[in-house]
């Protein structure tokens, strides 16, 4: 996937439409700044678009599910895998990767590491597809929403990070959340802390790996690593007598084949947006998946919200509310420290 990055991005490479100094048409060295800046307008607005179709199709992904009746979340989840690895074998083959995607095999430090990954996002696709297919999908978009709580966590106790007193007020105010929605319902919401635990874990696991694999190799070791097992329980489903993949009519079958191409394409746009914006732009967007689920579970599928719940819910945007304002002040204070580092080292030549 590095072949996809633009000219500009690459160290020594002249931004697009910039003449070198020195050369011939260089003139007073001006010339070049507005077709420079329109390509940097050009891959942000990319970027956007591919992130807003990444997170888009995931929060959309509830009425993929609903369709599908009357499939189980296992049934639904085991085709996930097989379909998925057929057409990312299919992508390895006309981008011609099978070299890379070897030498992710032959590294075991990669291997191990997206076979962990691989046992994660099963227990997170698993958990989801439950939670939508037994009208629990408010539950499961709250899981998305207090994601980037648990990451902060995660920094905290695995990578042993010290958060700023901001971060720590949204981690309290979202355990209060917790505590609120757990008396509301009842119970203790198992669906949104299982997603938000196992995703968080996956991207932690993710990260290890850096920029080692791209995206459609990731993907692919991930979904060869299920495969064995996701092929036997499609097996056993069919030999039970509970699998619906052939049993309910061609229209079906093929909604469930397509679940291959389902799961690659977000990712293929979030690895396209990733590339092209900064890590806050990224972590705003985020929060476009969880919001869709929402609201597909309220105005399509009819779930009840009570008073307890929505204050639930609100205490959870509030912690977000403060999690974003903080990595947003952050964000700034990094652009202006980089802007007065570089205006330095001008004065300095």
């Amino acid at each position: 996937m590095s072949s996809a990055v633009p000219a500009a991005a690459r160290p020594g490479a002249a931004p697009s439409g910039v003449v070198r100094p020195g050369s011939a048409a260089s003139g007073s060295g001006q010339a070049g700044k507005p077709g420079g800046l329109k390509s940097v307008d050009k891959e942000t607005t990319a970027g956007v678009l591919f992130g807003i179709g990444a997170y888009g199709l995931w929060g959309l992904l509830p009425l993929y599910f609903y369709v599908l009746q009357p499939a189980s979340a296992v049934e639904i989840v085991a085709n996930r895998v097989v379909w998925s690895l057929l057409f990312c074998t299919l992508l390895i083959t006309v981008t011609r990767t099978w070299r890379v995607l070897g030498a992710a095999f032959r590294n075991r430090s990669v291997l191990l590491t997206l076979a962990i990954a691989a046992g994660l996002i099963a227990v997170n696709w698993l958990t989801y597809t439950y939670g939508v297919t037994t009208g629990q999908a408010v539950e499961a978009s709250l899981g998305y929403f207090i994601n980037p709580l648990v990451s902060v966590l995660l920094g905290v106790f695995v990578l042993k990070e010290t958060l700023r007193p901001l971060q720590w007020a949204a981690v309290v105010i979202g355990f209060i959340a917790v505590i609120v929605l757990t008396f509301s319902d009842g119970k203790l919401p198992w669906i949104a802390l299982t997603l938000a635990v196992s995703f968080g874990l996956y991207g932690f696991v993710k990260k290890r790996v850096g920029p080692r694999v791209d995206a459609i190799t990731s993907l692919t070791v991930e979904t060869i690593v299920l495969a064995p097992l996701a092929a036997a329980t499609m097996i056993f489903l069919a030999v039970s007598g509970s699998a619906s993949l052939a049993s309910h009519g061609a229209g079906h079958f093929w909604l469930l084949v397509s679940s291959g191409v389902i799961t690659a394409v977000p990712l293929l746009f979030f690895g396209a947006s990733a590339r092209r914006l900064p890590m806050t732009t990224i972590g705003l967007l985020q929060y476009f998946a969880p919001v869709l689920q929402f609201i597909v579970a309220l105005a399509v599928f009819h779930e009840a919200m009570t008073l307890d719940r929505w204050i639930g819910f609100g205490v959870v945007w509030l912690a977000l509310l403060v999690l974003t304002v903080d990595m947003l002040a952050v964000a700034r204070k990094n652009s202006v420290a980089k802007k007065q580092s570089l205006r330095a080292a001008r004065a300095n030549t």
